[in-house]
């Protein structure tokens, strides 16, 4: 719950549903699990991709999407997350960012409960430019 937009519904709801963290291989692998990747239509030479595959817990899929909707729209703080997902937005619309964003917000939830960590809003390079400066 440290992850802005992600409260103890969204947590809790994915923490069930994952259930055995280490049953992925690796974390990209959460984006598919619970339908937030493209629908794939391939035969001979035609290749599609479609909207989201919607495999998986709808449950998860619904609470990654709402973690992302305030992320985008009531989260004041910036964090290099939120704006990854207005560039998407300014290029493909809201819409797509938020799941986009719902997909990197569960790998990120995935990521932090395989290391034990909790989300840092910027990244350990920032960090040593941050205290660079201030110096």
């Amino acid at each position: 719950m440290t992850m802005p937009g992600v409260g103890a519904v969204v947590a809790l709801t994915f923490r069930a549903a994952v259930d055995r963290p280490e049953r992925f291989s690796s974390s990209k692998a959460i984006g598919p699990c619970f339908g937030l990747t493209p629908r794939r239509y391939q035969s001979g030479e035609t290749d599609r991709t479609g909207t989201i595959s919607r495999a998986g817990d709808p449950a998860v899929r619904v609470a990654l999407f709402e973690a992302a909707h305030v992320l985008m729209t009531r989260v004041a703080t910036w964090s290099k997350l939120k704006a990854w997902a207005v560039a998407v937005a300014k290029r493909r619309g809201a819409k797509r960012a938020k799941v986009a964003l719902a997909r990197k917000i569960g790998v990120v939830l995935h990521r932090m409960w395989i290391d034990g960590t909790d989300f840092r809003f910027t990244d350990k390079n920032d960090r040593a430019d941050q205290m660079t400066a201030k110096a």
